[in-house]
């Protein structure tokens, strides 16, 4: 259960836009509801704040997840991810990894060099500190799909068409690719809603059915919110809700 949450709160920003403008900007505020048929799993929240990094202004993305009700009780986790992002290149400075998921914890933060295309991680529970060697552009697990939303030519792909980045994750170095199926109308709590509809690709085996088991819809507009995850277990399937949001750059569209 726990790879599956941590997952749906990674994967649940991978919202897309053009690059002539951000799609995002400080104050931005997202909430998610993570649920099991009709059983809540949690929330997660993503704010976009102000920081300043080497004098530099900068994005500070926070990005919580935390279980409740039921889940809390069987399962708990209380997980905090935090990455300082260039507001022109998009690439990050730093990273913050703080989780509990069940009594499995991490503590650590890491320091981008990317002109050296280096990266030092801290690990404060293990008391090491460690330092990689990374390719060119590469990112961390938020600033990745915050990345990814001034991706530029998104508005030229076709189904069937994928973005490939280079993310550093848990000590190694991974491609994310994130595959377009298409567009879509689905039915929110906010209405009806225009969607792009993307597919993360994931290792299929014990938890997933397949490399496909991932979808991912994101309001086609302006601001690309990420509307609805799915995920198809090999028991069930897993889902994560917008479930309230502020601050957006741009209108959020509503058919009906």
């Amino acid at each position: 259960m726990k790879k599956i949450i941590l997952l749906l709160l990674l994967i649940v920003t991978a919202n897309i836009y053009s690059q002539n403008d951000n799609a995002y900007g400080v104050g931005e505020w997202f909430k998610f509801r993570i649920h099991y048929g009709f059983v809540n799993a949690g929330y997660a929240t993503l704010e976009v704040k102000d920081a300043t990094v080497h004098n530099k202004k900068v994005f500070h993305v926070v990005g919580k997840g935390y279980t409740t009700g039921v889940s809390r009780f069987f399962f708990k986790v209380v997980d905090v991810y935090e990455s300082y992002i260039d507001k022109d290149s998009g690439n990050p400075y730093q990273f913050v990894r703080n989780i509990n998921e069940g009594g499995y914890t991490k503590n650590q933060e890491g320091f981008f060099n990317q002109s050296s295309n280096r990266v030092t991680v801290k690990d404060y529970k293990k008391k090491t500190e460690k330092t990689f060697v990374i390719p060119k552009n590469t990112q961390d697990i938020l600033s990745t799909f915050y990345y990814l939303r001034n991706y530029p030519t998104i508005d030229k792909i076709k189904p069937g068409e994928s973005i490939e980045i280079d993310m550093f994750f848990d000590d190694e170095t991974t491609k994310f690719k994130l595959k377009f199926v298409g567009r879509q109308d689905i039915t929110t709590k906010f209405g009806v809603v225009s969607s792009m509809v993307f597919k993360p690709l994931v290792q299929s085996g014990r938890v997933f059915k397949e490399k496909e088991s991932l979808t991912v819809w994101v309001s086609d507009d302006q601001n690309r919110l990420p509307l609805r995850i799915k995920a198809d277990l090999a028991v069930g399937s897993l889902k994560a809700d917008l479930d309230a949001f502020k601050g957006l750059k741009g209108p959020f569209k509503i058919k009906k």
